[in-house]
């Protein structure tokens, strides 16, 4: 008796329906692809029960002809691809033909739709748990409109699993705003029990950014400050990173990065609002979450993760697509390259915002104001090396940086001045201002810590700790760029560090760089490598670990790390304690030293360790805590 035989169709649908719908928002998501492969303008979602008793999806879409309509529900039947070498470059959001059987397996399922050729009739089929029970002619607009009824009705173990109606809710609303966040020009519209959630237009508009921030206000508000990231990056040609080939100049093809990311300070404890599109899929990579949190260096508290919805567009054969049975996960042919590309695009972002490449270098004018610090178009100072641990005091400015700004005989008002070249923006505009491009003007300080401020948007507190720690660490880091390549200095006892295969293949190639960096290791066997010399500032107790974690850094920015990395730590600690106290009492022009210094840095809005430096609360807040407005 031959024990191997083949399932009957029905089996095996519902066995794919366990890969392919995992709950009612994977329904809901495979429904809304298709709609949005159909080139539809308007999508409707409908939902009962958390989804359990009904998902209605409805569009106005190309619809499908009756032979068309019966044959979607065979296994594997897809207009989106035709031959194998399709699968290498998958440009729509649905491609294997297994969503609608496998559906229609665990469901009561009704398809309805009509092509928009003119045609009156359309066409209605009615499946129960895979079973055709009808097919005749129906009526309705041109689109397509499946409902989804008594989802896990002949699987109630599958049926039981499924979480409260609150929590399906949840994942079905999530899926839908990464869909309306890719889809801007869409009309969404999503409707549960009967009341209408949220509505959102269909946004036109020529510029991707704007459209977006569109679709962003309507869906979380206008509260959030968020940065443009526009950033075109090369791909290698050649091998991929697991070849382990050498890596031939950077040419096409082409990796652009587009969106918004938060501005320094904007950030959540998950990554619940931290949106990656791949071609317009939503995705889920490691290394583009690793790729997010680099960028942000020194600018993200430690726990802390990016707000964001950034959209990586590339050539569809350099993504892979069909990796994960719900298409949640993608996986890039030069990983490495894309990590590096999308880091570098969130770093310019954050240095743009306080440093426009665009802006020219004014010269500085007095301002009208008592103590009114006027922005300068900051400008890469150049000053003297610094002699460490003896950081200058702030009570002298530092060489041939800009001088106090004169003292003004009326103390009573505030002048409203812009830098050149960059006008304050529209107080309705999406763009946040940098806040130490404002003008501002010293009140006080309070707690002997905390500097305030005043601007022409409210009030502006400033930590002359963090503040100076910053400029500290900024004028640290530059000494050691001066000096080029990093100096070295030999173990009295080496150490001996084993490691796994994977990390030794990897290492081993990355002992030119490290050599540069001041790191003496050399190999000791076939996966031992020997540890004989340090850069003088990096402290290391546990070798083992010091070597892990620079394989990771190596790994996730590549020859971007360089020798201030190994000891960022060391010189955070070190300025940290060289830097005013909480109990320092600063002078006047102490203080305006303080901020133009920090115009000065790079990353000013937050400390070493991710901090803020500075906050500002604008007038409609301080007015809302008065009570003055709703």
């Amino acid at each position: 008796m031959n024990r191997i035989r083949l399932l009957p169709e029905h089996v095996a649908n519902q066995i794919a329906a366990g890969e392919v719908v995992e709950r009612p928002a994977s329904v809901v998501k495979e429904l809304v692809e298709n709609a949005l492969d159909a080139k539809s303008t308007r999508i409707s979602v409908e939902i009962q029960a958390g989804g359990r008793s009904l998902v209605r999806v409805s569009d106005d879409g190309l619809g499908m002809s009756r032979d068309d309509a019966l044959l979607c529900l065979e296994r594997h039947a897809t207009s989106k691809i035709t031959r194998a070498e399709d699968l290498s470059a998958i440009s729509t959001m649905g491609f294997r033909g297994e969503a609608l059987p496998s559906i229609a397996s665990v469901s009561r399922f009704t398809l309805n739709t009509r092509e928009h050729d003119g045609t009156i009739e359309g066409t209605e089929i009615v499946v129960n748990g895979g079973k055709i029970v009808a097919v005749k002619a129906g009526g309705g607009a041109p689109g397509t409109s499946v409902e989804v009824r008594q989802l896990f009705f002949n699987l109630p173990a599958r049926r039981k699993f499924l979480r409260s109606e609150e929590t399906e809710s949840a994942h079905i609303q999530h899926y839908l705003t990464l869909a309306a966040l890719a889809y801007p020009a869409v009309t969404f519209e999503f409707i549960k029990d009967g009341r209408m959630i949220w509505q959102l237009p269909g946004v036109k508009a020529e510029d991707k950014i704007a459209a977006l921030r569109e679709r962003l206000r309507g869906l979380y508000g206008a509260d959030q400050k968020l940065l443009p990231v526009t950033f075109t990056g090369n791909l290698p040609i050649g091998a991929s990173d697991e070849d382990n080939a050498a890596e031939e100049p950077a040419v096409d093809p082409a990796l652009r990065v587009w969106g918004v990311i938060g501005a320094p300070g904007v950030s959540r404890s998950t990554r619940d609002e931290q949106h990656v599109f791949v071609n317009r899929r939503p995705v889920e990579n490691r290394g583009i979450n690793f790729a997010l949190l680099e960028g942000y260096h020194t600018a993200l508290m430690k726990g802390k993760y990016p707000v964001c919805a950034l959209f990586i567009e590339l050539d569809p054969s350099e993504v892979d697509v069909n990796i994960h049975p719900a298409k949640r996960e993608v996986k890039f042919h030069h990983e490495r390259a894309v990590r590096h590309i999308v880091a570098d695009a969130v770093r310019k972002a954050l240095l743009d915002f306080h440093t426009p490449a665009a802006v020219a270098k004014p010269e500085p004018k007095p301002a009208p104001a008592p103590l009114s610090l006027e922005p300068q178009a900051p400008a890469a100072p150049e000053h003297e090396p610094i002699e460490l641990p003896n950081f200058p005091k702030l009570s002298k400015p530092l060489p041939n940086w800009p001088a106090p700004l004169p003292k003004s005989p009326e103390p009573s008002t505030l002048a409203v001045v812009a830098p050149p070249d960059q006008p304050v923006a529209h107080p309705h505009s999406s763009i946040p201002v940098p806040l130490l491009h404002v003008p501002l003007r010293l009140v006080g300080v309070i707690g002997k810590l905390y500097v305030v401020l005043e601007s022409d948007r409210g009030l502006v507190l400033l930590d002359q700790h963090a503040a100076h720690e910053r400029i500290l660490f900024e004028q640290m880091l530059q000494r050691l760029e001066h000096q080029g390549t990093a100096p070295s200095q030999r173990l009295l006892l080496p150490e001996t560090v084993e490691l796994a295969a994977r990390d030794t293949t990897f290492l081993r190639e990355q002992l030119p760089t490290l050599t540069r960096l001041g790191v003496g290791l050399s190999e000791f066997g076939e996966r031992t490598f020997l540890l004989d010399a340090l850069p003088p500032f990096v402290k290391v107790s546990d070798p083992r670990r010091f070597i892990l974690q620079l394989v990771d850094e190596l790994k996730s920015v590549g020859q971007g790390v360089n020798t201030l990395r190994l000891g960022e730590h060391v010189i955070a600690k070190t300025v940290c304690r060289h830097a005013v106290k909480a109990n320092d009492t600063l002078a006047g022009p102490e203080l305006e030293n303080l901020i133009e210094d920090l115009r000065h840095c790079q990353m000013p809005y937050t400390c070493p360790h991710g901090r803020p430096t500075i906050i500002e609360m604008n007038f409609k807040e301080l007015e809302k805590k008065f009570g003055r407005t709703v």
